[in-house]
């Protein structure tokens, strides 16, 4: 992932979040991957960890239209995924995806209510919904609309080592081109 990739969609995260009324922590840890795609502008994600305590965790997350994360699930971690502003749809599976489950029923917790959801059909979340997702559903989600802020309030993980991604090869953070000087540290940067 090139630099000025990662400096670019820092600008316009930091643009969004301030057209959001969302005000930063002084000196944010900043996390911003292409998960080791070379295709930000399809599967890309750009993160500013709010909190990092050792029992929970806050995250705001900006993705564009057209960008998505890769389809994986958590070992430990549980996490609500909040659409903060704007519209985002979530895909989730019951385990591991495959023809036979699609439209199988998954019971998760949708703003706090038990619900019903169809194993990889999309799941739409409006702006204050969140869905509460616990270890062994694989997701993925990605915006509607423009200026679509998402929140994510987690038990404290690991993201080296609690991912589960369904495709090979996904690398949680990218190697880094230095095509450019660096605006922000990234959180796997020393």
């Amino acid at each position: 992932m090139k630099r000025s990739t990662i400096n670019a969609a820092y600008r316009e995260a930091i643009a969004v979040f301030t057209a959001g009324g969302w005000t930063l922590p002084a000196r944010p840890h900043w996390d911003i991957s292409d998960f080791g795609s070379g295709e930000f502008d399809r599967c890309g994600i750009v993160v500013v960890n709010l909190t990092e305590e050792p029992e929970y965790s806050e995250k705001l997350i900006y993705l564009r239209p057209g960008q998505s994360l890769p389809l994986h699930t958590h070992r430990k971690k549980k996490e609500d995924i909040i659409c903060r502003a704007g519209e985002l749809v979530v895909e989730l599976w019951a385990g591991p995806p495959s023809n036979d489950k699609l439209g199988a029923p998954l019971r998760v917790k949708r703003s706090g209510d038990w619900v019903v959801a169809a194993s990889g059909e999309p799941f739409p979340l409006q702006a204050g919904e969140r869905v509460t997702l616990v270890p062994g559903v694989y997701h993925r989600f990605w915006p509607m609309r423009p200026g679509t802020i998402i929140g994510e309030v987690a038990t404290a993980n690991d993201d080296r080592n609690d991912n589960v991604f369904l495709e090979l090869g996904v690398a949680r953070f990218s190697a880094i081109e230095e095509d450019e000087p660096r605006e922000i540290r990234l959180v796997n940067e020393s």
